[in-house]
């Protein structure tokens, strides 16, 4: 790839959580003077900046980087509100740039600026304050019945263990009186820059010892204390990811904090593999290693456009 000849290109780097995208993606958007646009789903939240390894302060003055602490985990948002932020700031962008970095784990928020998602109306309150109820109460057994009672096309391909996807899906159908799967066209969406995906990779068992090591660093920097200013707030949806679950356990007694700590690391680690999983259909892979002995300005000239 030469990067001089780029023109309104996007170039994603992203990889399994603990691989080291950040420190990577920094070193190359200070070496060419280009900013980086964040797609990490849960650096979004300003409180949550020790349990989503939150660009250090040294990290964020190197290398200037949008979306990241811009809400907070009282704030509403969605794919589609990404997918429209993230399309505004490009078009400002690349009147300053050739070329712009997006760099981050949450597969589907990139794809959603990549390929586009279908747009669907935000959930009124009062229906989401129902659906919440609904599976505080009753579990996720009520979430499915009734999913399958609104949308039995959704109901019979999504993943029935994903609260998440199915409680969108009952909002939606009961906001718009149609089946959620109605509302979806899944056509790629036209994209009016260049589009360049790689993910970062290291060997298996070396990834996992670096994710218990981060999680080991965590703990010590307070992850404990942080997750405990917001129990108050558990049942909010941008609490329901790893690290904090787990702690909230801890607190409620369910488990010891050697528990938590260690089912961190656990479901980190599959977290970890289902992001390989996703990156491994369409991106190319940059080997960590050969980053980090040769620079990217030898690795670049190996990588397809």
């Amino acid at each position: 790839m030469n990067l001089t000849t780029l023109y309104r290109t996007l170039i994603v780097i992203s990889g399994p959580t603990a691989v080291g995208k950040t420190s990577a993606v920094v070193s190359l958007a200070e070496q060419c003077h280009v900013p980086i646009i964040s797609a990490d789903s849960r650096q979004f939240y300003h409180e949550m900046k020790i349990g989503t390894a939150y660009p250090t302060d040294e990290e964020l003055a190197r290398a200037q980087r949008y979306l990241v602490g811009m809400l907070s985990i009282h704030d509403y948002y969605n794919i589609y509100m990404y997918e429209q932020a993230v399309l505004q700031l490009l078009d400002r962008l690349f009147e300053q740039y050739p070329f712009v970095l997006m760099e981050g784990g949450s597969p589907q928020y990139i794809a959603a600026v990549c390929h586009g998602v279908d747009e669907t109306p935000d959930a009124d309150p009062q229906i989401r304050d129902y659906v919440n109820r609904m599976f505080q109460t009753n579990g996720i057994e009520a979430v499915r019945a009734q999913l399958q009672l609104l949308d039995p096309d959704f109901y019979a391909t999504v993943d029935r263990n994903n609260h998440k996807r199915m409680i969108r899906a009952v909002e939606v159908s009961l906001q718009t009186g149609k089946p959620y799967s109605s509302l979806m066209h899944h056509q790629p969406k036209e994209r009016d820059f260049t589009i360049c995906k790689y993910y970062l990779n290291r060997p298996r068992e070396e990834l996992f010892a670096r994710i218990g090591l981060r999680v080991d660093k965590m703990m010590e920097a307070g992850l404990e204390e942080e997750a405990r200013n917001l129990y108050p707030y558990r049942h909010l949806n941008a609490l329901n990811t790893v690290g904090y679950k787990e702690l909230f356990d801890y607190f409620d007694g369910k488990c010891s904090i050697e528990k938590a700590v260690e089912d961190i690391k656990t479901h980190t680690r599959r977290y970890a593999k289902k992001q390989l999983i996703w990156f491994k259909k369409d991106y190319q892979e940059i080997d960590a290693h050969q980053l980090e002995r040769e620079g990217w300005s030898a690795v670049l000239g190996t990588l397809p456009v």
